[in-house]
């Protein structure tokens, strides 16, 4: 069904291998972890996918895990699982960045669905990441006169704005514009925007 991984992170090994067995089953691959400090452990190389991890376990709690995960970088959607009596951590998470969390006892055919939509995005989030890291490559060629001309035209200033704030002619902020876009590839004024965006410009 899918190249990608779904890491499962759980203390409670019989849950471990429910999981890891209900995945296989739908096709999934699946990694077991038995804590977060574990998984953590494993950053370097990780496979694409999402990851499963329960809440509550008593080295780090899968929010902990959540906020290290954000300061690695790591963006592979999160689904939390939740005990009862754990939404409160569960809603902490989700305002932390978690697409989904599901309390226990848990429907199979609703951790899959959970599971698959996850993937989804997971796949969408990879193909922004390439496309802000190929974009972040082109802006970083500009000159520092170009990445001027280009800051004033992200903010939708005028051309006559941006040559008066800059001191130069505005067919000279012309030119620079042009250079901007032959230089990114942008087919449109739109795109050019929408590529600065996304590069967090």
């Amino acid at each position: 069904m899918s190249s990608s991984v779904v890491h499962v992170i759980d203390d409670d090994e019989a849950m471990r291998q429910s999981l890891e067995f209900l995945l296989d089953t739908a096709g999934y691959a699946a990694r077991t972890y038995e804590s977060g400090p574990q998984f953590l452990q494993h950053l370097p190389g990780l496979e694409h996918g999402c990851i499963l991890t329960d809440v509550r376990m008593p080295d780090m709690n899968g929010l902990e895990l959540v906020r290290r995960l954000q300061t690695h970088g790591v963006t592979l959607p999160v689904i939390v699982l939740t005990g009862h009596g754990d939404v409160p951590l569960a809603v902490e998470a989700m305002k932390a960045g978690v697409r989904d969390f599901l309390e226990k006892p848990f429907d199979d055919e609703v951790l899959l669905a959970a599971v698959a939509s996850a993937m989804d995005s997971g796949d969408q989030a990879q193909k922004e990441d390439a496309e802000r890291q190929k974009f972040e490559t082109m802006l970083s060629a500009l000159s520092p006169r170009e990445k001027d001309v280009l800051h004033g035209v992200v903010a939708g200033k005028p051309n006559k704005v941006i040559a008066h704030e800059l001191g130069i002619s505005p067919r000279t902020v012309e030119v620079y514009r042009a250079n901007v876009m032959t230089k990114t590839g942008a087919g449109s004024l739109s795109d050019l925007v929408r590529m600065a965006l996304l590069a967090r410009f």
